[in-house]
C-alpha cells in the first residue's frame, strides 16, 4: 500500500482537479499468512493482502455519495471521488451523514506495533507440533478438525478534506485448537481453545494445547441431564455471545431505527443486577487487537455501558450522537449506510455481593461453556434465547459433563436475576468477562 500522506495528497489534487470541496476516505490493508494441518500434514496454507478504501463526496447541496474501490493509486482514487460525486446527487437528504466533530482531536498514543512475519515453514512446524501433542494427551482423541495458526499486518488509515489524518499499524498471531474424542459405544465429545497476541514468538501456543486438551477430557465422563430449573453459571466467552448478539441494546443506530431492545429514554434505567458492569473500551490493555480511531475518524475510548446494573450510554456513530444529542463513541464503521457496532466489552463486578459463591461448594449448577446456534436460537428483538450448549452439571466440584442439552430465556431477565459476578476476568475473542451466575433458567435435557 503507498504512503498515506501520498494518498492524502492524491485525493486533495483529484479532488482540486474534479471541483469537489468535501470529502472523506477510510481504507485498511491487510496481510495475512495462515495454515491448516491435518494428521501431522499440512491441509492448507493461505496468503493474502487485501486492501480496500471507502470515499464519501459531498456535493453543494450537501448530499452525499459513497463508493469503494481495491484501487489505491492515483488514477483508481480519482475514478472513485468521480463516481461518488456522481452519486451524492442520489444521496439521502434527511439525517445524511457529516464529518465527525471529532475527525481531528488529537489521539495521544496511535499504535504503529508491527511484528516481524515469521516464514510459512514455521507456522506449519509450530501447529504440527501441537496437533501432535493434543493427539498424545489423552487416548480418546482422536483428531483435531479444526486447527489454526495465523499472523498479519495490518494498517488503516482515515483522512478528510477538512484537514483530519490518522494511520496505525499493528501485528496479530492467533492460534485456534478444537479435538474430537472417539471411544467406542460412547458420543464424540470436542471442545476447543484460542490465543492471540502481537507476535508469533509471545504466542502462548501451550496454553491453549492445554485448554483444548483439558476441556475435551471434561467431556468424556458425560450423562443427560433432567429437564428442568437450574442455577447456570456462564463461562466468560458464553457471556459475552449471548451480550453480543442482544448488543441492539446498547446500538444508538438500532435505537433510531427502532429495533433494539432500549429506546432512547432508557438511558438512567436499572436494566441488570447491581452487581453487573459492562463497558466498551476499545483501549484496554488486553484487546490486542485495539483501533485508536473508528471509519469516521473518531478516537475510540472507553464507554461505561451499563454501571452497578444501571444503563448509562449507547455506542454511537457522529450521526447518531447528533441526532441524540450524545458525543460519537468511536464505534462507527463505513459502508454504504454508517454502522455501529461494539470494539472490546470489558465485564466486570461492581459492588460487594452478599455471598461469594464457587464452583467448589455449589450443587447442581450448570456451568455452560460455549453456546451453539446463535444465529438460528436468539430472537434479538424479542429479548428470548434457546441455545444449544457444551457444559456441565456441577456437585460440589464434581464435575459431569452434559450429554446434549439447550438453555432458553429472556435476556433481560436473565441481567436482572444475576447473583454473582466472579472477580477474576479472562480474555476470550470478543472483550474480558468473569464467570457470571445467574439465579435460574430452563434447561431442557433430552
Amino acid at each position: 500500500m503507498p504512503n498515506i500522506q501520498e494518498i492524502a495528497s492524491y485525493a486533495q489534487d483529484n479532488a482540486q482537479k474534479l471541483g469537489i470541496q468535501k470529502f472523506d476516505i477510510y481504507g485498511s490493508t491487510v496481510d495475512e499468512t495462515s495454515v491448516q494441518v491435518d494428521q501431522g500434514e499440512p491441509k492448507q496454507v493461505k496468503a493474502s493482502n487485501r486492501s480496500g478504501v471507502t470515499v464519501r463526496v459531498w456535493n453543494e447541496d450537501n448530499t452525499i455519495g459513497i463508493t469503494s474501490t481495491t484501487d489505491v493509486d492515483p488514477k483508481g482514487l480519482e475514478l472513485a471521488l468521480k463516481t461518488a460525486y456522481e452519486a451524492s446527487f442520489f444521496g439521502v437528504k434527511e439525517n445524511a451523514p457529516d464529518f465527525s466533530p471529532e475527525a481531528t482531536v488529537p489521539i495521544d498514543n496511535t499504535l504503529n506495533e508491527k511484528a516481524p512475519q515469521a516464514p510459512v515453514s514455521e507456522l506449519i512446524d509450530k501447529l504440527l507440533l501441537a496437533e501432535k501433542e493434543l493427539l498424545a494427551a489423552h487416548p480418546a482423541i482422536q483428531s483435531v478438525p479444526y486447527n489454526g495458526l495465523a499472523q498479519r499486518d495490518i494498517d488503516r488509515f482515515y483522512l478528510n478534506s477538512a484537514g483530519a489524518l490518522r494511520t496505525e499499524s499493528v501485528s496479530l498471531a492467533s492460534v485456534y485448537l478444537y479435538s474430537k474424542t472417539d471411544e467406542e459405544g460412547k458420543k464424540p465429545r470436542s471442545a476447543g481453545a484460542f490465543r492471540i497476541n502481537r507476535s508469533l514468538d509471545n504466542l502462548d501456543i501451550n496454553g491453549c494445547i492445554q485448554e483444548t486438551a483439558e476441556k475435551t477430557i471434561s467431556h468424556l465422563n458425560y450423562d443427560k441431564i433432567k429437564t428442568g430449573k437450574y442455577q447456570v453459571v456462564f463461562s466468560p466467552e458464553a457471556f459475552l455471545s449471548l451480550l453480543g448478539a442482544f448488543s441492539n441494546l446498547f446500538n444508538a443506530q438500532n435505537i433510531l431505527d427502532k429495533q433494539s431492545l432500549s429506546t432512547p429514554d432508557d438511558i438512567g434505567k436499572q436494566i441488570a443486577s447491581p452487581l453487573l458492569s459492562v463497558y466498551d473500551d476499545a483501549l484496554h490493555p488486553a484487546n490486542i487487537g485495539a483501533e485508536t480511531f473508528d471509519g469516521e475518524g473518531t478516537p475510540t475510548r472507553k464507554v461505561a455501558l451499563i454501571e452497578s446494573g444501571i444503563l448509562k450510554a449507547f455506542l454511537h456513530s457522529a450521526g447518531t450522537a447528533k441526532r441524540l444529542n450524545a458525543q460519537p463513541t468511536g464505534n462507527a464503521s463505513m459502508g454504504a449506510k454508517v454502522s455501529v457496532s461494539p470494539n472490546f466489552y470489558h465485564v466486570f463486578a461492581s459492588g460487594d455481593s452478599a455471598q461469594a459463591l464457587s464452583l467448589e461448594t455449589a450443587e447442581n449448577v450448570v456451568l455452560i461453556d460455549d453456546l451453539h446456534a446463535l444465529h438460528a436460537g436468539v430472537r434479538a428483538l424479542q429479548g428470548s434465547f434457546s441455545l444449544p450448549f457444551d457444559g456441565w452439571l456441577i456437585n460440589k466440584g464434581e464435575k459431569i459433563s452434559i450429554e446434549s442439552a439447550t438453555v432458553a430465556g429472556d435476556f433481560l431477565e436473565l441481567l436482572k436475576s444475576i447473583i454473582y459476578v466472579e472477580k477474576e476476568v479472562s480474555l476470550t475473542p470478543g472483550g474480558v468477562a468473569p464467570r457470571i451466575w445467574v439465579e435460574e433458567l430452563s434447561i431442557t435435557g433430552e
